[in-house]
């Protein structure tokens, strides 16, 4: 015998999801170089400390899991929230349960597998999201075409190309790509390229207005952006580790 779900009872139901999220990658795991660090970047750009959530990345330490607890300190006391650590083996991971936070594998091992190889309902989760995200007919395999205006509180993703979006993006909004972003419009919201890792992946847009431009984690947020490129037509790359913004003619 079935049993037939009411749906108007659930409590909860899961969904597949790619928040945008920053990622500090440690390098060093004193406390006090982190500290010291972190106080020059607060007085550089105090809007970013507004307790922001931060994945720890600890791959290139060795025993982070020995500072971990002192770092997380570190960081909320400049007004950042550490959520997860990712990479590290089974002491990082357990140190990183004990504190509260999430753990991610290293980068490498995190590479999207086959639904063959996940838990049922892991599998479908990632089943509903995929087909949530279709490309329309005419659009090359593995990019999407939005049509329309990407509203406030939307989320409109491409998980493995191109995003092209023949509309605005409003305040609030945010478009994601595996590769680049194109907005036939004006970007008001957040557009994040390259959300995979690609370093070759950019930002296009007509008029440029952005909460936040992101390429393979690299960001601007808004009152990083010279001004003198609000409301011009853009393109977004990476130089070098940082992101630099040219108006295009």
């Amino acid at each position: 015998m079935s049993l037939k779900v009411d749906r108007d009872s659930m409590a909860f139901t899961f969904k597949g999801g790619m928040l945008p999220m920053t990622v500090m990658e440690l390098s060093s795991a004193d406390p006090e170089q982190i500290r010291e660090q972190l106080a020059g970047k607060l007085s550089q750009s105090p809007a970013f400390f507004q307790h922001t959530p931060v994945v720890l990345s600890v791959e290139k330490l060795d025993e982070p899991h020995l500072a971990l607890e002192r770092i997380c300190a570190v960081c909320r006391a400049h007004k950042l929230l550490p959520v997860a650590v990712r990479g590290g083996a089974e002491p990082v991971k357990q140190s990183a349960w004990a504190l509260g936070l999430g753990w991610f594998p290293p980068l490498e091992a995190s590479r999207p597998r086959s639904l063959e190889s996940v838990p049922p309902v892991e599998a479908a989760v990632v089943a509903e999201e995929e087909a949530a995200l279709t490309s329309p007919p005419g659009v090359a395999s593995g990019g999407r075409i939005f049509r329309g205006t990407v509203r406030s509180g939307q989320q409109i993703t491409s998980p493995e190309g191109d995003l092209v979006v023949i509309g605005a993006v409003n305040a609030g909004a945010e478009v994601l790509a595996a590769g680049s972003v194109h907005v036939y419009g004006a970007l008001r919201g957040r557009a994040l390229a390259g959300i995979h890792g690609d370093p070759l992946a950019a930002i296009f847009c007509r008029e440029l207005h952005a909460e936040l431009l992101s390429v393979a984690g690299n960001y601007k947020r808004l009152e990083d952006i010279d001004p003198r490129l609000l409301g011009a037509t853009v393109q977004v790359r990476l130089d070098g580790d940082q992101l630099g913004i040219t108006a295009l003619t």
